[in-house]
């Protein structure tokens, strides 16, 4: 069984869930995917692995989250750290408890960077040899069903020359500790400037007050960030519903990545990250990427080398004009940044460290 924290079928972790449970289906194995929203408790995780037939092992993504929740189970567990456990919830005593707890009874963890590993070694008790480092795999898939005009116009970006537009897409869902509004103003600002420059933000919707909290900003921005005067003139050509910035509908992976691959820059702005598959999967694509400069981003992009990093809004804006002015640099970092993934982010050696991990369970 594989027990995830994902809130949703596009979410990073669901993801990644689905493409482990490939790997161990692969070898043999029958795999459950369930997601730890489902149980209130160990106890229900419990009965349901005593079930007959019952679980030989199991499998979580999220060390608090979902990890807690095998804490009652008696066959062997393994765990992969989802990264706001790491970054965040250990900064909670009764959750780093917990945390510590699961970890020493799982058989084998999992970090997708070095980085994550030494956090997790720092922040709980010492597992260190049982902390193993995999990056995670990436696989992208365009659909040919796929109609850019059409994407734009149902997200609210009106324009006549859709083609002209340099369409700048944050991949993210509707959460906190991802950070939507980080560059929101800033870009309405720019885009009133340069109006070809607009900003689209797609995702699942993921906590309430947030989606509703981003629903509203995108609405009214524009009464905030721009005065009547500037809107009447020759450089600003912003409609009176948003500035520049508009939400998307979620779609599904293979229309996500077909929407990436049109796009002028993939952007990332969490405030924390274990890994984002987004940045890898932009890489992949062959577009370039822009994040925000935190441990997890820093982990996988290099500045300059297969992408650039902000740690500003206004910063953000500057390596953006850097990217669209310096047409050797963007080649750099899209050459590189394919090249890095087809390198380190193989499904091959992935799928190779999940059966022989998950063969110590079983």
């Amino acid at each position: 069984m594989v027990l995830t924290s994902s809130p949703g079928p596009q979410t990073g972790n669901h993801t990644t869930a689905e493409r482990i449970r490939s790997h161990i289906e692969s070898a043999g194995h029958t795999c459950e995917l369930r997601d730890a929203a489902e149980f209130q408790s160990p106890a229900e995780v419990a009965g349901l692995v005593s079930r007959n037939p019952p679980f030989e092992g199991a499998l979580a993504i999220h060390l608090f989250r979902a990890g807690r929740l095998l804490l009652g189970i008696q066959v062997p567990f393994g765990i992969i750290f989802g990264g706001t456990d790491i970054n965040e919830d250990v900064k909670v005593e009764h959750k780093r408890v917990v945390m510590e707890q699961v970890l020493l009874k799982a058989r084998f963890a999992v970090a997708f960077t070095d980085k994550l590993k030494e956090e997790a070694e720092l922040c709980l008790l010492s597992q260190s040899r049982k902390i193993y480092v995999q990056p995670q795999g990436i696989h992208t898939e365009v659909t040919e069903k796929f109609c850019w005009t059409e994407f734009l116009r149902s997200s609210g970006v009106s324009s006549e020359h859709v083609d002209e537009l340099r369409v700048f897409l944050l991949v993210c869902g509707l959460r906190r500790v991802k950070d939507p509004l980080y560059l929101v103003e800033v870009f309405s600002e720019w885009h009133c400037k340069d109006p070809q420059n607009v900003l689209v933000i797609i995702g699942p919707k993921i906590e309430p007050v947030l989606t509703d909290e981003v629903e509203a900003v995108v609405q009214s921005i524009i009464h905030a960030s721009v005065s009547p005067e500037s809107r009447r003139t020759e450089h600003c050509h912003c409609s009176c519903r948003t500035a520049g910035v508009f939400l998307a509908q979620e779609r599904s992976q293979q229309e996500l990545h077909a929407a990436m691959k049109r796009c002028f820059a993939v952007l990332n702005s969490s405030v924390s990250e274990g890994m984002s598959a987004a940045i890898l999967e932009a890489m992949d694509l062959g577009v370039p990427v822009l994040a925000r400069d935190i441990p997890g981003n820093a982990a996988i992009v290099q500045h300059e080398f297969n992408g650039l990093l902000y740690s500003s809004p206004q910063e953000f804006v500057h390596q953006s004009q850097r990217l669209l002015s310096d047409h050797e640099l963007r080649e750099r970092v899209v050459r590189n940044g394919k090249l890095y993934v087809e390198e380190h982010h193989g499904l091959k050696q992935e799928r190779e460290t999940y059966q022989r991990l998950v063969g110590t369970l079983l």
